[in-house]
């Protein structure tokens, strides 16, 4: 058996002032420069503030987004060994 250890990196910045925040999740291995996603949440100015509420949001979409470009990563990796074209879905 053989282990391989990924890690994902968040990355929260808040902007108190336009009332959103933004993630960015990276994707760190061993074989390939980090893939990276990212995402964002806005709060209504009715809404209470609650900053773990758009952290949480805003990671959500980021590690969305990340995995589809993963799922595209390894389409094209899949795609350099068939010569043929890959349509991967989640």
């Amino acid at each position: 058996m053989h282990t391989r250890t990924w890690t994902v990196e968040i990355l929260i910045s808040e902007y108190d002032d336009e009332r959103r925040t933004r993630a960015e999740a990276r994707l760190h291995t061993d074989a390939r420069n980090p893939l990276r996603g990212e995402g964002e949440a806005r709060r209504s100015p009715a809404d209470r503030e609650v900053p773990e509420i758009g952290d949480e949001l805003a990671t959500a979409r980021a590690l969305a987004d990340l995995a589809y470009k993963l799922l595209d990563a390894t389409a094209g990796d899949i795609e350099q060994f068939t010569h043929r074209p890959v349509h991967l879905t989640s």
